[in-house]
């Protein structure tokens, strides 16, 4: 069975002397395929370098993560422009946060919506970050939906019927980790209800470690055990799990 890792900080400073290991044993728990989520300019040398050196297993996005979003964020995102040429397979990880800070709410929406124009002109995908911001992002994505927005909305922990209301605002899947293992997790219910087609699975590495590692650095060989889970929840075999959302991750970031 084939799994890509849609969302993993493998070069986050938790892998600093194991990094290069951990995509080793990636690929050995069949895990073939890495999309890297960038943050800021702090990270992405090192997120570039670490693709770089794994071409054809990781592949980079490029964007400013809301909680990188200051009183100075305009300068922030020109840091991106240097990178502008490289092989990028998403803008991302772009969004909001008001669960760490509500100081700069419209800076975050201002840069949401640039980012979503970025990603319009390149023709590419987002990586949505959504937190405690359901209905800041949703306003947004309604002033945008002109740019027929398309991606994914990482870490899911939204309803059905929320998801049923972004399908109209755009082209989206949603993003299962490690979360889904959780006892009591309401993502749990959620991906009963969710076509299996619009499902991808991630890790979010370091963090959100599976059920039986919680407690754990997580890392993107641990897909397969959130694999089992999306099958035990939905009844579905393991091997339709995989199949479906590798396909899913390779249409939606052309890799």
């Amino acid at each position: 069975m084939e799994f890509i890792d849609t969302h993993a900080h493998l070069y986050d400073e938790a892998f600093l002397d194991d990094g290069d290991g951990s995509i080793t044993r990636a690929k050995e728990a069949g895990v073939t395929k890495i999309i890297f989520p960038d943050i800021d300019s702090t990270s992405r040398e090192t997120m570039f370098a670490m693709a770089d050196r794994h071409a054809g297993t990781v592949f980079p996005t490029l964007g400013l993560h809301p909680t990188s979003i200051g009183a100075d964020w305009e300068k922030e995102f020109g840091l991106m422009e240097p990178y502008m040429d490289r092989s990028i397979c998403a803008i991302g990880e772009i969004g909001m946060d008001c669960y760490w800070s509500k100081e700069f709410v419209k800076e975050q929406e201002a840069a949401l919506k640039i980012q979503l124009e970025l990603a319009d002109r390149l023709n590419l995908p987002v990586i949505i970050h959504s937190r405690d911001s359901t209905e800041l992002i949703i306003n947004v994505l309604k002033d945008c939906r002109h740019l027929n927005p398309r991606g994914v909305f990482h870490a899911y922990s939204g309803s059905a019927e929320t998801f049923r209301e972004l399908q109209r605002l755009g082209d989206w899947y949603i993003g299962i980790g490690g979360v889904l293992t959780y006892k009591k997790a309401s993502i749990a219910e959620t991906v009963r209800n969710i076509p299996l087609e619009r499902i991808l699975l991630e890790t979010d590495s370091p963090y959100l470690t599976p059920v039986p590692f919680r407690g754990k650095r997580n890392e993107s060989s641990y897909v397969p055990y959130i694999a089992a889970k999306l099958s035990e929840q939905t009844g579905k075999p393991m091997e339709e799990i995989a199949a479906t959302t590798t396909e899913n991750a390779k249409r939606l970031f052309g890799i």
